[in-house]
């Protein structure tokens, strides 16, 4: 994500997200989202505000001028209809040659509490405004849908698909992957010092460290990959995955492996990815009896109910596995179909 807020954001904006960096220990990249989510918020303010900006594109309109008095001079109508511009007017993939308008519930979602967050820290922790604008803002309603996830048996065709020069590396990220539930970033930030016997250190969201175990079938898969892991010097010589060109192996190369994995075990790589390997991982548990504590624990949720997602996807395959029994329509002779109950 190529962004410095440091040098694009205006005062009270720097003071916001350095406050995020420094004192809510929130990620570089988690950052860099509030940046540019407020970085859009606060053009488009300017852009419905300044007759001049009219024909200027969102894009190119600075936000090193916005300061106190045109913040306290936004209402809930500006925000609302911000959100209305979002649903409606808002480019999804600038770089795509199919060029969609309008953001999906989720990611407005996103952005208003992006917002939300940055007028709370205004009125609740710099106390510069009475009255918060965010206050009474309804977060739009969003499709509540289960996570994608393979099935054992196409997490197994995966693993089998693995080949070429890189095979032992792939083979052992895909196996971290489908057996510890590591989040992409997690995965490559990994260094070999963090690797303690049948235990990896793992830097999660918000700098919080955890522990996680490996199984058998995860410590061979390093074992092997260690085995021919190339030395190197450097910056990046504690790296434990390296690319082809001797660096700490990227995000953009872990979704390139895992994309082309899943075409060759015949799977639709349009509709899955690392982070669906992510929930195959916690399902998986699940299904198989682990405490959803435990899987907590493993997956570094700082909640429990956004583990409990996964104990739906493991009821859902039980109602699926009943319905399936080809005794499930059968009834007693005689008795009618919506028998009256005699209680």
């Amino acid at each position: 994500m190529a962004t410095n807020y440091r040098t694009e954001s205006p005062q009270l904006l720097l003071d916001f997200l350095s406050y995020h960096e420094t004192i809510k220990a929130h990620s570089s990249r988690t950052v860099d989202e509030y940046f540019l989510d407020l970085r859009n918020f606060f053009r488009y303010i300017k852009w419905i505000r300044d007759p001049s900006l009219a024909d200027k594109p969102l894009n190119e309109i600075s936000i090193l001028d916005v300061d106190l008095p045109l913040i306290s001079s936004i209402t809930m109508t500006d925000i609302y209809s911000y959100m209305t511009y979002l649903s409606r007017d808002r480019i999804t993939h600038h770089n795509s040659e199919n060029i969609n308008k309008g953001l999906n519930s989720a990611s407005r979602a996103r952005k208003l509490a992006t917002i939300r967050s940055f007028f709370n820290y205004i009125c609740n922790k710099r106390h510069l405004l009475e009255e918060n604008p965010c206050k009474d803002i309804d977060t739009p309603k969003t499709r509540k849908s289960l996570p994608r996830y393979l099935t054992l048996d196409e997490s197994l065709s995966l693993l089998e698909s693995v080949d070429g020069p890189h095979r032992e590396r792939d083979y052992c990220i895909l196996t971290l992957f489908l057996n510890c539930g590591l989040r992409i970033s997690e995965l490559i930030g990994l260094n070999k010092g963090d690797i303690h016997g049948d235990a990896v250190r793992v830097l999660g969201k918000g700098n919080k460290e955890r522990t996680v175990y490996l199984n058998q079938a995860c410590q061979e898969a390093l074992t092997a990959y260690l085995a021919v892991r190339r030395p190197i010097s450097g910056r990046d010589q504690e790296a434990l995955f390296l690319s082809g060109q001797n660096r700490r192996i990227s995000r953009a190369t872990v979704h390139s492996l895992v994309k082309k994995y899943l075409s060759a075990a015949g799977l639709d790589s349009s509709q899955y990815s690392a982070h669906k390997l992510r929930h195959t991982a916690a399902t998986l548990m699940l299904q198989n009896g682990v405490d959803v504590k435990a899987v907590q624990e493993v997956l570094g949720h700082e909640h429990l109910n956004t583990t409990e997602i996964y104990t739906h996807i493991d009821n859902e395959a039980l109602r699926v596995a009943a319905r399936a029994n080809p005794l499930s329509h059968v009834r007693q002779k005689n008795q009618p179909k919506d028998p009256e109950r005699h209680d």
